[in-house]
């Protein structure tokens, strides 16, 4: 197990650039990370890094042994598969990533209940709303909304999630409800979910034409989803958001829905999983777990609350 600990560290860090980023990611000390590439570097008997104070990069070596390297992994996953599917008890740790409002509001509440259910699987849970590499960030399952851009992964759609635009009472009596997405565009602040290297933001609104992409602006921006609620509950602008994140505010009333007419269109949700030719028992259980719960929650959210 030493050799395949010091692989799958390799692994990390190669994907992740950093020895202490990797060592973290795998719950382990930087100085143990440090260590398992030594010993892979003297078993080899090549340099698999270049290190410096600041920089740590791949050396030729490193660049030829990684593909062989995850081909290894994958072998020992598969393997691990076959014998997990014939035993009565599964096991095992699970990476699993999710948005943060998908994670908070509808992954993690159901958490519990699934260990309890299954109690030697190990959740890993990662919250991020920026977009993941399944492969790269060594995970599982990953759940999002949105289409996928890699085709080569599994999907499994769990629903189309309703989506409004809405803003606290305070912010429309001080800047006025808009009445058409001319007006919104020109005299709102929009709240943008938008992390490193995103592209400008619209909003896909429905019109009397179709749906359309709308440009948007304003003075707040974040790669968090659950800051632009914040934001909005403070009165600094309208946010787009789906329905199961902010439909506790919006039954209390510390959020309105605006422009009724013209509403986002829905959004799908769906997890991805990698593409192997038997899928992980752990996995499989915990998709099909998180499925029927996550998609009947959302299909229970109808916005009832009355627009302005």
């Amino acid at each position: 197990m030493a050799y395949l600990d010091n692989i799958r560290t390799f692994i990390r860090v190669y994907e992740l650039g950093n020895m202490s980023s990797a060592a973290r990611d795998m719950r382990i000390s930087a100085a143990v990370a440090s260590a398992r590439i030594s010993q892979l570097e003297e078993h080899l008997g090549v340099r698999l890094f270049q290190r410096t104070t600041r920089m740590l990069n791949p050396t030729e070596q490193g660049n030829i042994f990684y593909p062989g390297a995850r081909k290894i992994l994958e072998a020992v996953d598969i393997a691990e598969a076959d014998v997990n599917e014939v035993t009565l008890v599964p096991r095992g740790i699970l990476h699993v990533s999710a948005p943060l409002g998908v994670g908070r509001r509808l992954i993690a509440p159901e958490a519990a209940a699934f260990h309890a259910e299954y109690p030697l699987i190990k959740i890993r849970l990662r919250l991020s709303d920026r977009k993941i590499d399944l492969a790269m960030e060594g995970l599982d399952v990953a759940f999002f909304l949105g289409v996928p851009e890699d085709s080569s992964l599994r999907i499994r759609k769990i629903a189309d999630c309703q989506r409004l635009l809405c803003a606290a009472p305070k912010y429309l009596a001080q800047r006025g409800v808009p009445e058409t997405i001319e007006a919104l565009r020109q005299d709102h602040d929009c709240l943008n979910l938008r992390f490193p290297g995103a592209p400008e933001f619209q909003w896909p609104l429905q019109t009397s034409d179709g749906p359309k992409r709308i440009e948007i602006s304003g003075p707040f921006e974040c790669d968090d989803g659950d800051i632009l609620t914040d934001w909005a509950l403070q009165g600094l602008g309208i946010i787009m958001k789906p329905l199961f994140e902010v439909a506790e505010y919006i039954a209390d009333g510390r959020l309105v829905p605006v422009l009724p007419n013209h509403p986002p269109v829905p959004i799908q949700m769906a997890c991805l999983y990698s593409h192997r030719r038997k899928q992980d028992p752990k996995a499989r259980l915990f998709i099909e777990f998180m499925v029927i719960r996550m998609a009947q929650k959302i299909s229970k959210m109808r916005l009832s609350a009355p627009s302005v």
